[in-house]
């Protein structure tokens, strides 16, 4: 006589984790955590205690490395998975999350240039010669020449 979970998986392949990992090139520890975030489906588990992974667990752990790749933080990544879980969610809404990122992105653009700026600037006004209490990049950085005040 079949338990409940083998007739639920009846016609289903399973995977144990190692096998989701390898699908969805992650490690075992990576989908353990996914799965402690609740990032995906609570898997059931075999009488033996092993969990019963699907394709839609390795297709949902490689909706979430997509994602990461685009920016967005897991706690971003469970919002968009909410969202595409539930029934009356529009595209709509799934467009102002990605248009909330891209302005996230801007401003980290931003941010990094002016630091590459800065930084080349810095590494301008430095020769490279002399004893480190004349490095001009020291002083800019403790915040005592014109160009450190400017760095606050």
């Amino acid at each position: 006589m079949k338990s409940d979970i083998e007739k639920k998986y009846a016609g289903v392949t399973t995977f144990k984790i190692g096998e989701v990992a390898r699908r969805a090139k992650v490690n075992k520890e990576t989908v353990r955590y996914y799965e402690k975030r609740n990032l995906i489906p609570d898997p059931d588990r075999r009488r033996s205690g092993y969990r019963i992974f699907t394709k839609r667990h390795i297709d949902q752990i490689k909706f979430i490395k997509r994602a990461q790749e685009l920016g967005f933080t897991l706690n971003e990544i469970k919002e968009l998975l909410e969202l595409r879980m539930k029934e009356d969610t529009s595209c709509h809404e799934i467009k102002k999350e990605a248009e909330v990122k891209y302005k996230d992105v801007v401003t980290k653009i931003e941010d990094l240039q002016r630091i590459k700026e800065t930084l080349t600037s810095l590494i301008d006004s430095c020769s490279g010669a002399g004893p480190k209490g004349d490095c001009p990049i020291l002083e800019a950085l403790e915040g005592e020449s014109e160009k450190g005040k400017k760095l606050r």
